[in-house]
Protein backbone atom coordinates (compact mmCIF):
# COMPACT_ATOMS: atom_id res chain seq x y z
CA UNK A 1 0.00 0.00 0.00
CA UNK A 2 1.25 3.51 -1.15
CA UNK A 3 1.30 6.58 1.42
CA UNK A 4 0.03 9.13 -0.43
CA UNK A 5 0.36 11.95 2.10
CA UNK A 6 2.88 14.29 1.39
CA UNK A 7 4.58 15.43 4.77
CA UNK A 8 4.34 18.97 5.35
CA UNK A 9 7.66 21.38 5.54
CA UNK A 10 9.17 23.26 8.29
CA UNK A 11 8.57 26.09 5.85
CA UNK A 12 4.89 25.43 5.55
CA UNK A 13 4.31 24.76 9.15
CA UNK A 14 5.76 28.23 9.84
CA UNK A 15 3.54 30.12 7.67
CA UNK A 16 5.90 29.99 4.48
CA UNK A 17 7.22 33.56 3.51
CA UNK A 18 5.11 35.49 5.36
CA UNK A 19 5.48 33.24 8.54
CA UNK A 20 9.39 34.02 8.17
CA UNK A 21 9.03 37.46 7.35
CA UNK A 22 6.97 37.45 10.88
CA UNK A 23 9.33 35.84 12.88
CA UNK A 24 12.43 38.11 11.22
CA UNK A 25 10.60 41.10 11.21
CA UNK A 26 10.49 40.23 15.59
CA UNK A 27 13.65 39.42 15.65
CA UNK A 28 15.86 42.22 13.80
CA UNK A 29 13.79 44.62 16.05
CA UNK A 30 15.63 42.90 19.14
CA UNK A 31 18.72 42.82 17.46
CA UNK A 32 18.74 46.14 16.67
CA UNK A 33 17.83 47.57 20.57
CA UNK A 34 21.06 45.00 21.68
CA UNK A 35 23.64 47.29 23.47
CA UNK A 36 26.09 44.44 21.96
CA UNK A 37 25.28 43.49 18.10
CA UNK A 38 22.81 46.20 17.45
CA UNK A 39 25.28 48.86 16.38
CA UNK A 40 27.15 46.45 13.75
CA UNK A 41 24.11 45.50 12.17
CA UNK A 42 22.58 49.28 12.17
CA UNK A 43 26.13 49.77 10.50
CA UNK A 44 25.79 47.78 7.65
CA UNK A 45 22.05 47.56 7.18
CA UNK A 46 19.84 50.93 5.66
CA UNK A 47 17.07 49.29 4.25
CA UNK A 48 15.80 47.00 6.73
CA UNK A 49 12.56 45.70 5.34
CA UNK A 50 14.67 44.98 1.95
CA UNK A 51 16.96 43.22 4.53
CA UNK A 52 14.34 41.10 6.13
CA UNK A 53 13.19 40.44 3.02
CA UNK A 54 16.10 38.89 1.63
CA UNK A 55 16.78 36.71 4.12
CA UNK A 56 13.11 35.31 4.31
CA UNK A 57 14.71 34.22 0.94
CA UNK A 58 17.56 32.69 2.64
CA UNK A 59 15.73 30.71 5.51
CA UNK A 60 12.82 30.24 2.86
CA UNK A 61 15.45 27.11 1.28
CA UNK A 62 16.64 26.02 4.35
CA UNK A 63 13.28 25.40 6.14
CA UNK A 64 11.91 23.50 2.99
CA UNK A 65 10.63 26.41 0.68
CA UNK A 66 11.79 28.14 -2.46
CA UNK A 67 15.19 28.54 -2.85
CA UNK A 68 15.55 32.56 -2.97
CA UNK A 69 18.53 33.49 -1.79
CA UNK A 70 21.74 34.47 -4.10
CA UNK A 71 24.60 33.27 -1.99
CA UNK A 72 27.04 35.14 -0.24
CA UNK A 73 26.42 34.17 3.17
CA UNK A 74 29.90 33.62 4.66
CA UNK A 75 31.38 36.94 2.19
CA UNK A 76 28.44 38.98 3.62
CA UNK A 77 29.84 38.31 7.39
CA UNK A 78 33.61 38.57 6.93
CA UNK A 79 33.96 42.31 6.77
CA UNK A 80 32.15 42.67 10.65
CA UNK A 81 34.68 41.07 12.50
CA UNK A 82 32.15 38.98 14.47
CA UNK A 83 33.57 37.41 17.53
CA UNK A 84 32.27 34.45 19.17
CA UNK A 85 30.18 36.84 21.92
CA UNK A 86 28.87 38.17 18.76
CA UNK A 87 26.91 34.88 17.73
CA UNK A 88 25.98 33.95 21.40
CA UNK A 89 24.08 37.36 21.22
CA UNK A 90 22.49 36.67 18.18
CA UNK A 91 21.75 33.11 18.58
CA UNK A 92 20.28 33.98 21.88
CA UNK A 93 17.86 36.37 20.93
CA UNK A 94 17.19 33.89 17.81
CA UNK A 95 16.26 31.17 20.11
CA UNK A 96 13.83 33.95 22.19
CA UNK A 97 11.88 34.87 19.25
CA UNK A 98 11.50 31.43 17.77
CA UNK A 99 10.33 29.91 21.29
CA UNK A 100 7.79 33.14 21.29
CA UNK A 101 6.73 32.99 17.75
CA UNK A 102 7.01 29.20 16.66
CA UNK A 103 5.49 25.62 17.90
CA UNK A 104 7.56 23.82 20.31
CA UNK A 105 9.01 21.56 17.52
CA UNK A 106 9.31 24.50 14.81
CA UNK A 107 11.26 26.40 17.06
CA UNK A 108 14.03 23.43 18.05
CA UNK A 109 14.09 22.94 14.02
CA UNK A 110 15.00 26.71 13.94
CA UNK A 111 17.17 27.13 16.75
CA UNK A 112 19.07 23.86 15.42
CA UNK A 113 19.23 25.37 11.75
CA UNK A 114 20.59 28.51 13.67
CA UNK A 115 23.39 26.80 15.45
CA UNK A 116 24.66 25.16 12.15
CA UNK A 117 24.87 28.36 10.77
CA UNK A 118 26.23 29.88 13.16
CA UNK A 119 29.29 27.56 13.58
CA UNK A 120 29.78 27.67 9.96
CA UNK A 121 30.29 31.47 9.99
CA UNK A 122 32.53 31.48 12.77
CA UNK A 123 34.93 29.14 11.38
CA UNK A 124 35.40 31.82 8.55
CA UNK A 125 34.64 34.64 10.36
CA UNK A 126 36.81 34.00 13.53
CA UNK A 127 39.63 32.40 11.30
Amino acid sequence: MKNTEIEETLYDRIGGQKGLEHLLTHFYADVRQHAVIGPIFEAQIQDWPMHIKKIAGFWSGLTGGPSLYGGGLIAKHMPLHLQAEHFGHWLTLWAFQCDRTLAARDAEMMKALANQIGDRLKQFAMS
